[in-house]
């Protein structure tokens, strides 16, 4: 899943398994097409151990992999702070606005759904409604601030 919040755009997709080989394929199409000509892409991850700069040297050729790289700023969300990573939030859309009720066995069928559900959504410039603030999260994430002695 990937969810930009300002310009209400999001897109997933489904692959029979979750690899870092999936994972750069995933960055690097999106790097190629939507955002073909930016200098500077700021990617938010989730800490999932397919979601590192590394992927993308695994997945392509080491001058291929770095031309990736120098575009990407990657910003990690906090260890056991998901809940903070707005495409989170866009997957339980997904998943109650497309999937729930339902059950799609077939490999084939459930990126057209997904796709069809990403068209439509986006069609409609639904943006994302966010309503964590800074000292919402200076309260919840006191624990990873560092501490400052006086």
């Amino acid at each position: 899943m990937f969810a930009e919040p300002l310009s209400a755009f999001r897109q997933a997709t489904a692959r029979p398994q979750r690899t870092k080989a999936d994972g750069a394929w995933e960055v690097a199409h999106l790097l190629d097409t939507r955002y073909a000509k930016c200098e500077m892409v700021t990617l938010v991850n989730d800490n999932l151990n397919t979601h590192t700069i590394g992927d993308l040297y695994e997945a392509f050729p080491p001058e291929q992999a770095r031309a990736y790289v120098k575009r990407l700023n990657l910003v990690q969300t906090p260890k056991h702070g998901s809940w903070l990573n707005i495409a989170e939030c866009e997957l339980s859309c997904l998943t109650s606005q497309c999937l729930a009720g339902r059950r799609i066995g077939d490999l084939d069928l459930l990126p057209s759904e997904i796709a069809t559900w990403s068209e439509k959504t986006n069609t409609k410039q639904r943006g994302v409604d966010w309503h964590f603030q800074l000292d919402d999260a200076r309260i919840k994430l006191k624990k990873l601030y560092p501490k400052i002695k006086t």
